[in-house]
């Protein structure tokens, strides 16, 4: 009898569905769209490669210069989505990372991860720090890529990311503390609505982090850990968590707990009353996700 290979072994809906033969179906952002030159702003983009090897790819974004020596803080952003779906080129993404760029007036950098089910973390996070070394590896302006060797200002390093790549974004900030990257200041990071477990079981998680040593895991729950948050590698954090997000509380948890910790850093807070999860990227437009664009903007420009 033939295998029937439409059989579904695992529904995660709304993100994916994996199939007996191996397939794996997604469900949600899987449009793309190409680098461009906004004619509204000025910003551009483009893709480059990180990794032949791992087939990683990063999209760079530069707003539009005063001059042609100018140096513009660097933000390293990593995409949410569950670890599993979503990239830089899903169309919300880039458009936020257009707005940002231009708004906050800085270079920034779309990190590509490789994404569960088919790459089971911590793979993603493998895969985002060696994006930022391929990153840092032009702080003599001797990398491969020009955009980067001649407008980042390495002094002025941020990270930040929204849901699972905020998460991701923790965590590379935890890695930064550790293996410090040579003349390269991490000065900030931003967490927008950040994905953590608490208590309660996560059935997505258990499957796509089979490693994982559980709820308790530090990668995956800061909170449960405010001894190691002494060595996170910068010195100021924003956290950004949503009214009707049902990610809230565990995004208050980790400001608390790194309040509580021994970082010796400056964290704030920042609430946006009657909003859902990572409402500012599918209404960019409207008062409060512009509202939140100031925010982030003013954390990013504070001297």
């Amino acid at each position: 009898m033939e295998c029937n290979t439409k059989e579904i072994t695992h529904d995660f809906f709304p993100y994916f569905r994996s199939y007996k033969d191996g397939r794996v179906e997604r469900l949600l952002a899987t449009e793309t769209v190409p680098p461009s030159s906004d004619s509204q702003t000025g910003v551009q983009s483009k893709d480059t490669i990180v990794s032949q090897a791992n087939h990683l790819f990063a999209r760079l974004f530069l707003p539009k210069l005063t001059n042609p020596n100018q140096k513009l803080p660097l933000l390293i952003h990593i995409h949410g989505g569950a670890f599993c779906i979503s990239s830089p080129d899903t169309p919300f993404n880039h458009n936020y990372l257009i707005s940002l760029a231009h708004k906050a007036n800085v270079v920034a950098v779309a990190v590509q991860y490789r994404r569960a089910p088919e790459h089971p973390l911590p793979t993603a996070y493998d895969d985002a720090w060696e994006a930022i070394k391929w990153v840092a590896s032009h702080v003599n302006k001797d990398g491969p890529e020009a955009w980067l060797n001649d407008h980042a200002d390495f002094e002025r390093v941020f990270l930040s990311g929204d849901s699972a790549g905020a998460n991701i974004a923790h965590n590379m900030a935890m890695e930064a503390g550790v293996q410090r990257l040579v003349a390269v200041k991490l000065v900030g990071m931003v967490l927008i609505h950040p994905f953590f477990r608490n208590n309660e079981p996560d059935k997505l998680i258990e499957f796509i982090f089979p490693s994982s040593s559980g709820y308790n895991d530090p990668r995956m729950n800061p909170a449960s850990a405010v001894e190691d948050l002494a060595r996170l590698g910068c010195t100021r954090v924003l956290v950004c968590v949503a009214g009707k997000d049902r990610l809230k509380d565990r995004g208050l948890s980790y400001y608390e707990a790194l309040k509580r910790s021994d970082w010796g850093g400056e964290v704030q807070i920042v609430e946006t009353e009657d909003e859902d999860h990572v409402f500012h990227l599918f209404k960019p437009n409207s008062e409060k996700a512009i509202d939140l664009m100031q925010q982030i903007v003013m954390f990013f420009n504070q001297p």
